[in-house]
């Protein structure tokens, strides 16, 4: 990933989805570009799953959810250069569309990604710290902790100020007024009034004093009715008054109204949830544990694990710890033990790089999205053998009462965060079961060949009667028509030279062949684009004119399959020129060098008109 053009990968993302104009919100989590679309239907998914660097499309949640792995900041402020999103203080988003479920994942991750390596960072610092008082290693007067203590606990103790920052850019609010309602919760003579236990009344109404710090939803229910009110005052207000007397009047119907209804309604409501988990744990912890141990994963690979996120912030507030994020630690160190089985199995030296990258990352960051989706779901069997693993050691992690003392990403970096609530012995054992189990059966029942290209390119090389290894390589024209140079094609991702050096033809022939003689390691379901591995390893991709995903395979007729050899000529496929030109797209048939860079040299032999099986390419190995 270190090598890759972040510039040309977000350029590709932007123009592959439909433009700027297709874009209603942007956003990235851990390892995720998520935007909002105005028209999924004009984002060519097959396109940006085939740009280097892109792990995978979801869409989810009501979000378009590009998965790049942990570079995704680089991706994402290059994304900010060349359009209006990208930046991490521009989140412009659309009117909420979709189901309520949809549009409650929306809001949470609008809501929460912005603070999430921070919220992240400061529990594992809040980790470190308790483990160290626990364990006597520091005094809790020496100034030294109590400084600790305060980077880390500025941010939970404030979280009402930060999350009136990222709610108030959600529903379109003037985010200083939002913090200012925010403050007011958390203003020392406001935390006086709840810890003296009297009675408080504002102008005659009785008003039930609460501890706001650390809460989550009190603040943005108020920045929601903000909105509201401020769109009311900017239509009625005239505008000589309308600047100032909008926050005046914002502020002083908003603090009370939080105080009086809006935030004893909504902690009533959070605590409610709280108990909510902890009366399930407590009810049957093993089946708690096994469902969340085992569904975790899951829910993570559709992106709507952050739609959860409010229940463990309610537990953190209300009880100190949550219940809800023992049973996915085992969970996660799961799927990361089931990749390093695949890594120590592996014949193929890809499979391997990929699979030892993704346990390194998983295991010390515990970001596993890379790992799943380059490892663990393409093989199958080592995903359902981590979700096994997972049902098994949350069960066990869930029993043993285990909790987390704080917010943290589950690795294992974060076990000091586990060690203050139930029996930390319990919680290891739950996770070293998880790991085993999934270990185990990944390494003696899991596939050793399947989804394996370099094994497959193995095969074939052994089977050609030659296989060069250095020299030249004559790739030839897959189809017969005109030559267009790559730079003057009609799109902006190939003509850049970001997927390789090639060539463009303009077709006056229905039947598209095999540049090269080696194996079909790619065939789109769409039936519009081939990846060809050749006996000498250039890889080619044929791309049969610009944008035909959209046609959803209609006129594509392909001659073969995934894991197939052919020879050099072979028909690859058969399309209906005369359909593709109907529905308004271009016809132009792509050959790139898609290892360009792992090559010497990639030249252009062909000019003017060209017949199908001349040489269209010269490469230098």
């Amino acid at each position: 990933m270190a090598s890759l053009d972040y510039k040309s990968l977000a350029a590709g993302i932007l123009e592959k989805v439909g433009g700027e104009e297709n874009i209603a919100g942007a956003t990235h989590c851990a390892t995720r570009l998520r935007l909002k679309l105005h028209d999924e239907s004009k984002a060519n998914t097959a396109a940006v799953e085939q740009l280097p660097g892109v792990i995978t499309v979801m869409k989810a949640g009501g979000q378009y959810q590009v998965v790049v792995g942990n570079n995704v900041p680089l991706v994402f402020a290059e994304l900010g250069k060349i359009s209006r999103f990208g930046s991490e203080d521009a989140h412009a988003e659309a009117p909420a569309q979709g189901n309520l479920f949809n549009r409650f994942i929306d809001m949470v991750s609008a809501i929460f990604t912005p603070i999430l390596w921070t919220l992240a960072a400061s529990g594992l610092i809040k980790a470190f710290l308790s483990m160290a008082s626990t364990f006597g290693w520091v005094d809790h007067a020496d100034p030294t902790f109590v400084i600790l203590t305060a980077a880390a606990d500025s941010l939970f103790y404030f979280l009402p100020v930060f999350l009136a920052v990222t709610a108030a850019r959600h529903f379109k609010t003037n985010q200083f007024t939002s913090m200012a309602i925010a403050g007011a919760l958390v203003y020392p003579s406001i935390v006086a009034l709840a810890s003296a236990g009297k009675p408080v009344e504002f102008a005659g109404i009785p008003v039930v004093m609460m501890n706001y710090a650390s809460s989550v939803i009190p603040i943005v229910a108020a920045v929601w009715l903000q909105g509201y009110i401020e769109r009311a005052l900017l239509k009625v207000l005239p505008s000589v008054f309308r600047n100032l007397m909008t926050p005046v009047l914002s502020l002083t119907v908003m603090v009370p109204l939080t105080l009086i209804t809006v935030g004893p309604i909504t902690t009533f409501a959070s605590q409610a949830l709280s108990a909510g988990v902890s009366a399930l744990f407590g009810f049957a912890p093993w089946l708690a544990g096994a469902v969340l141990g085992g569904l975790w994963q899951v829910i993570v690979l559709f992106g709507l694990h952050w739609g959860l996120l409010p229940i463990v912030t309610s537990e953190l507030a209300n009880t100190g710890h949550s219940l809800f994020m023992a049973p996915l630690f085992p969970a996660v160190m799961a799927q990361v033990a089931a990749m390093a089985a695949v890594a120590i199995r592996t014949r193929s030296a890809k499979r391997r790089q990929v699979a030892t990258s993704a346990v390194f990352s998983g295991f010390l960051a515990g970001v596993t999205e890379p790992g799943i989706y380059g490892v663990n779901l393409p093989l199958k069997k080592p995903f359902f053998f981590g979700v096994a693993g997972g049902a098994v050691g949350g069960a066990i992690a869930a029993i043993g009462g285990s909790a987390a003392s704080s917010f943290v990403f589950f690795s294992v970096m974060a076990l000091p965060a586990f060690t203050a609530v139930g029996s930390f012995a319990v919680f290891l054992l739950g996770t070293a079961v998880a790991m085993v189990i999934a270990f185990a059966l990944t390494f003696f029942f899991g596939p050793r060949e399947q989804a394996d290209d370099d094994a497959e390119a193995a095969a074939s090389d052994a089977a050609a009667p030659v296989s060069p290894t250095a020299g030249n390589v004559s790739v030839l024209a897959p189809v017969s028509g005109s030559v267009v140079a790559l730079s003057e094609v009609q799109d902006k991702v190939f003509a850049s030279g970001a997927m390789g050096a090639g060539l463009g033809i303009v077709p006056d022939e229905d039947r598209v062949h095999s540049p090269v003689a080696g194996t079909v390691q790619a065939v789109m379901k769409t039936g519009h684009a081939y990846g060809i591995k050749s006996d000498a390893g250039v890889e080619v991709l044929v791309h049969i004119g610009i944008d035909t995903v959209q046609m959803k395979g209609e006129g594509f007729e392909p001659a073969v399959t995934r894991g197939e050899r052919v020879e050099a000529g072979q028909l690859l496929a058969t399309v209906d020129r005369a359909k593709v030109l109907e529905a308004g797209y271009d016809t132009t048939t792509l050959m790139v060098i898609t290892n360009t860079k792992d090559l010497t040299a990639v030249v252009p032999l062909a000019v003017g008109h060209v017949t199908h099986g001349v040489p269209a390419l010269d490469v230098e190995l």
